[in-house]
């Protein structure tokens, strides 16, 4: 079904929140200041129909390019921006209260190394060249804990198959959720999208990780954290 706005889309059903509760009056100019400069280039298919890439050479020069997806409050982006000035880190991240909080951070830490699409992961892998991105990290995604709706958790065909296309050969995908049936899924449907299991210790942090809000949320309510990793084939 195509979206009656947009002919030439493909329908895509999003299931989360957009906006929570009214954002700050420094949220406000952070999204009104901050955030079309933060861009990654045309995105969205009202400026982008035709879906051309991204030129990422000219928006980062010749930094490798990183995403993290869903972003949440944004602490880890920020944090691996700091930790990684050589590289340019893409979020995406559809909540708008979430993106009014990475700016505030980003503007805290004075990273410039950041770029933000305020919406669908699956828009943004849409317009990135193939093999263009050398980590991508999925941090506590929504867990979807029903099992009828476990078809709308990031760990199906719909949002894999993309984020295998524009990622590079033994590029990592690095995955964190307190759920043991997300791990599950993740462990059968990550390996059929073309990735291939680090072995590691699975409660083990990464070595340059820190915790996010919905860890410490997560670890206050008495679950463990699971630390996944996945190289593209």
């Amino acid at each position: 079904m195509a979206d009656p706005k947009h002919p030439a889309a493909p329908w895509r059903n999003f299931y989360g929140r957009r906006k929570g509760h009214t954002l700050r009056g420094s949220q406000q100019a952070y999204l009104a200041e901050d955030l079309a400069t933060l861009s990654p280039g045309p995105v969205d298919w009202d400026v982008n129909p035709d879906r051309r890439k991204l030129d990422l050479a000219a928006r980062f020069g010749d930094r490798p390019v990183w995403v993290e997806i869903g972003f949440g409050g944004g602490e880890h982006l920020v944090h691996q921006a700091a930790l990684n000035p050589h590289v340019a880190i893409i979020g995406a991240e559809p909540y708008i209260n979430g993106v009014a909080m990475l700016l505030g951070r980003i503007r805290a830490a004075g990273v410039d190394n950041l770029a933000v699409h305020p919406g669908d992961a699956r828009d943004l892998f849409d317009v990135l060249p193939d093999a263009s991105v050398g980590r991508a990290f999925l941090l506590y995604p929504d867990p979807w804990p029903k099992a009828r709706h476990h078809r709308r958790r990031f760990v199906t065909p719909d949002h894999l198959a993309p984020l295998a296309r524009v990622m590079a050969k033994g590029a990592a995908f690095r995955i964190a959720t307190d759920i043991p049936d997300y791990v599950r899924q993740t462990l059968e449907e990550v390996p059929r999208a073309g990735f291939t299991r680090v072995e590691a210790p699975l409660h083990d942090p990464w070595p340059d990780w820190t915790r996010t809000r919905y860890e410490s949320k997560a670890l206050r309510e008495g679950r463990t954290p699971h630390y996944l990793t996945f190289r593209r084939d």
